[in-house]
């Protein structure tokens, strides 16, 4: 009896997460764009980094590219 308590508790708990709005706003994605907000703390160098990397080692989009089986992109 005491197990199905908790059961149902946190079947509401979980539940509740549940809504039909998004979570964020159109209007709050400019926040969430900021520079500020990215890992990177230079980007463009960051990117030019990994690009050199990925020229030296022959291994284009081995980090997780996307990309099809042609070789066109």
């Amino acid at each position: 009896m005491y197990s199905l308590r908790i059961f149902c508790v946190l079947s509401c708990l979980w539940l509740a997460g549940c809504g039909v709005e998004p979570w964020v706003k159109p209007y709050e994605r400019q926040a969430l764009a900021d520079p500020v907000m990215s890992f990177d703390r230079h980007p463009v160098a960051s990117g030019y980094t990994h690009h050199v990397y990925q020229a030296r080692e022959g291994a284009r989009g081995a980090e997780g590219g996307g990309g099809g089986g042609c070789g066109c992109n």
